[in-house]
């Protein structure tokens, strides 16, 4: 983990990680580098991302612990999770705007999902379920690997996740919204 380390020496803060990553270019790629070979690479995909996020954090106290989003339309989303005084936070890298990082100011990981709720809304996309996961548990060198790890994918998938209901008719009018206005304009918690 020396680029990990390296780096933590740097960005001391979940805002600064996600400055860092968000600079990076997006890995388009049907990869999943552990967290050294997407940091030495210097591209990423969320899960990627949410990987590079836990092994930079770490070196500050924040333990490894990524958010599954599941879609309904089988692209889901992976971010890092962090919890500060003031609520609960995220990192990640996405293409889409309202898909980055939160601010931590969420009171619980349940209100960190729902944030991510209605800019995921797209022409196919919306959340349907979310879940919590230890990296250390996924059974896979995730920091340091220098093949794909997609263990840990399967580890994520393989999670009972906790649905996120929400009305037809909101959902009706925030696709309805997105297909004639495009995505959500940035929110001020979002990184």
């Amino acid at each position: 983990m020396e680029i990990a380390r390296q780096l933590a020496k740097k960005l001391k803060t979940p805002k600064q990680v996600q400055r860092y990553i968000r600079r990076l270019p997006y890995n388009k790629g049907e990869t999943l580098y552990s967290a050294e070979t997407a940091l030495r690479k210097k591209t990423m995909h969320c899960f990627e991302a949410a990987m590079a996020a836990a092994a930079i954090l770490e070196h500050h106290g924040y333990p490894p612990l990524v958010m599954s989003l599941e879609s309904k339309d089988g692209l889901d989303h992976v971010i890092y999770v962090f919890k500060e005084k003031t609520g609960w936070g995220a990192i990640t890298r996405s293409r889409d705007e309202g898909l980055h990082g939160r601010a931590p100011r969420y009171h619980s990981l349940r209100d960190l999902a729902w944030s991510y709720y209605d800019p995921y809304v797209d022409k196919t996309g919306k959340i349907t379920a979310y879940q919590v996961a230890h990296m250390d548990d996924c059974g896979t060198n995730w920091r340091s690997s220098v093949k794909n790890v997609w263990k840990a994918e399967q580890y994520l998938i393989d999670l009972k996740h906790i649905p996120l209901k929400s009305s037809k008719s909101r959902y009706k009018k925030l696709h309805k919204d997105y297909l004639e206005q495009g995505p959500i304009p940035r929110q001020k918690n979002w990184w």
